[in-house]
């Protein structure tokens, strides 16, 4: 019996099982040291900051080499960059008004990073940036802080009657003013989780699938959801970035228009 058990538990360490089929989804996500097998520290070069290089790069090479040399016929590069410029300036425009252009360097930055790093994590055996918390926490806390701080430099103290429903009862708004306090400090957990949960369960979801692949029976059918579930993470890797950047647009409205 303590053989069997020790067998069991060593295989279990393993991976293995006696049915022959292990796998865990959530392996992909781990952060691991580029350089050797020691603890990751705080200066700790990992997968996370390579593949955040990479999407760096490439946002680099798109955005500047590719239209450092324009052309009223547009190449293939200088397309997508102008398309990706004026979707998001007009997001801007219309969400925020004419008051908010001035921020759209910084929102377009947002985008092109979130969409760039869900996009390369799509390829196999890459590391999807914005399925960590560690990451979609510091730029929500990055949004969070400079709207708060662009609120009270444009409007002062009047800034604080963003949580102060004048058109409600007199007798409720003290109770709505805590409920809108509450969820204005809210807002940066709801906005990392959102991009960081959607971007995790779709790759897991896939990788779950893609333990069933070997399985001859059912491989047929695995392939077939694993293409359904690849094309769907298509389309959410750019829909929460976009879900992203508009949420930080109405915002960074709220900041320079409290009163409306």
């Amino acid at each position: 019996m303590a053989t069997e058990a020790t067998h069991g538990a060593e295989m279990a360490e393993h991976g293995t099982d006696a049915g022959g089929l292990v796998f865990h989804p959530m392996d992909q996500f781990i952060v691991k040291p580029l350089f050797g097998d020691g603890a990751v520290g705080m200066f700790t070069i990992t997968n996370v900051t390579l593949w955040m290089l990479i999407a760096i790069l490439v946002i680099t090479g798109l955005m500047v080499l590719g239209t450092s040399r324009r052309a009223v016929i547009p190449s293939r590069s200088q397309s997508v960059a102008e398309m990706a410029y004026g979707f998001i300036y007009k997001m801007v425009e219309d969400v925020t008004g004419k008051d908010g252009l001035v921020y759209f360097p910084y929102i377009m930055t947002l985008f092109m990073f979130i969409v760039i790093s869900n996009f390369l994590g799509l390829i196999p055996m890459s590391f999807t940036t914005t399925s960590h918390f560690a990451v979609t926490v510091v730029l929500a806390l990055c949004v969070f802080l400079t709207v708060t701080i662009i609120g009270f430099v444009k409007n002062g103290a009047s800034f604080l009657s963003l949580f102060w429903v004048s058109s409600a009862p007199l007798a409720l708004r003290p109770v709505l003013a805590i409920i809108e306090i509450i969820s204005y400090f809210v807002r940066p957990v709801s906005h990392s989780i959102r991009l960081a949960g959607n971007v995790m369960a779709g790759h897991a979801v896939i990788k779950v699938f893609a333990g069933f692949a070997g399985l001859a029976l059912i491989s047929p059918l695995s392939i077939v959801a694993i293409t359904a579930i690849y094309g769907l993470e298509v389309m959410v890797a750019f829909v929460q970035a976009y879900v992203f950047t508009i949420l930080t647009c109405v915002y960074l409205k709220d900041a320079l228009h409290p009163h409306h």
